[in-house]
């Protein structure tokens, strides 16, 4: 994974990946991410691309943004939190997005 690009906020990040094919929204659960068209766990899907976003006063605003493909092709985004709570989620799932 090489990240080539810089993006000045999560929006704008949002739609230039968007703009490169992944349309699709992922969500973490415990041991996969999910999206409409199925689940992956995480030996099915790669990290290609991720965005680190810091809130300038509130940590709160602190976000990271993955691009993502799966194994089967489905090219999407995950948006997560940088206080998410990990105790949830399974350590492969955690390894793989810790990039």
């Amino acid at each position: 994974m090489e990240n080539q690009y810089h993006y000045s906020t999560v929006s704008e990040a949002l739609e230039a990946l968007k703009s490169k094919g992944y349309t699709v929204d992922f969500n973490l659960t415990e041991n996969s991410i999910t999206c409409d068209t199925g689940k992956f766990k995480h030996d099915e899907f790669d990290v290609v691309d991720v965005y680190r976003y810091e809130g300038n006063s509130d940590p709160a605003d602190e976000a990271a943004v993955y691009a993502i493909e799966s194994k089967s092709g489905v090219k999407g985004v995950l948006v997560t939190g940088y206080g998410a709570s990990d105790e949830d989620i399974s350590p492969d799932i955690l390894k793989k997005l810790h990039v």
